[in-house]
């Protein structure tokens, strides 16, 4: 059916949906396949009917054994990886044209374990294949004087060694990635509140006047800031106590009884004839007529 050389050098694929495996009590007989594959199509209708579908899978067969590779990334997720020497039984269903199964004995665990898959069209030729490689690798076999063998067993348990390799690897990537985003998490600068001291009062709860330190303005209680200090033009009309200077020339003009005014006056011609004061004591007594 094939070349030597494609199944010795390269290997026959094969698309085929997978039903599952399950392990049989014997490693070859027409009747514990039949058992397996009831079996395994039960479970199936289960699954159907929970709206699981059927996975579909590679099949690369050649003389060192028969690999099981989801079809999408095939050499990065090798599922199932059975060696030649180690499958002791391979059929077709004769009642239902695109099944068939093999036998293999699990490396791990001893166990014998049922392939089934189901193949429309090339059921038939799946199983006729590996019949072929196995032909093949007997020849082998006899030419090599048995060294043939122990060669691909160790193919096998280095291609075993890979496979777990990678999916370490692909662990460890994962890992590493927790640990970058956790790393870029821990350095994210923690939310630092400002916190305003308050300030210091008097007995009477005011804040003390400092001439030298400028007022700072306290937020609103509603968040908002204050408005912008506005200082009142000086008034140069007022004295210290906000109170106008006493202008002798223009008190005339407040009303004061009739006495007081009238000496009023007199004060005022005096300090217009070029009276001056002189001492800590103001006196209203009369003025001498000859200043």
């Amino acid at each position: 059916m094939h070349t030597p050389e494609a199944l010795a050098k390269h290997y026959i694929p094969y698309n085929a949906k997978f039903l599952g495996n399950t392990e049989v009590e014997a490693p070859k007989g027409t009747e514990v396949v039949k058992d397996a594959v009831r079996k395994l199509k039960f479970q199936r209708h289960i699954k159907k009917s929970e709206g699981q579908k059927v996975p579909k899978v590679e099949l690369q067969i050649s003389i060192y054994g028969v690999k099981i590779l989801e079809p999408k990334t095939k050499v990065c997720d090798v599922q199932h990886n059975c060696q030649l020497h180690r499958i002791s039984f391979c059929a077709d269903d004769k009642t239902d044209k695109r099944i068939f199964t093999f036998i293999c004995k699990d490396s791990e665990s001893n166990k014998h374990l049922c392939y089934v898959f189901d193949s429309e069209k090339c059921a038939e030729e799946i199983t006729l294949t590996i019949g072929q490689a196995f032909d093949l690798a007997y020849k082998k076999f006899l030419e090599s004087g048995g060294k043939d063998v122990e060669t691909r067993k160790q193919i096998g348990t280095l291609q075993k060694r890979i496979q777990e390799l990678e999916t370490e690897n692909t662990e460890l990537k994962k890992q590493l990635h927790d640990l970058e985003d956790q790393l870029m998490i821990s350095h994210d600068p923690p939310a630092v509140s400002v916190s305003q001291k308050p300030q210091s009062t008097d007995v009477f709860d005011m804040v003390p006047f400092s001439p030298v330190t400028p007022l700072v303005p306290t937020p609103a209680s509603n968040g908002c800031p204050p408005p912008p200090p506005t200082s009142p033009p000086p008034d140069f009309d007022k004295d210290l106590f906000g109170a106008e200077p006493f202008d002798p020339f223009t008190c005339g003009a407040a009303d004061f009884p009739p006495d007081i005014q009238s000496r009023l006056d007199e004060m005022q011609e005096g300090f217009k004839m070029g009276l001056t004061l002189e001492g800590a004591v103001f006196s209203l007594d009369p003025l001498d007529g000859r200043c």
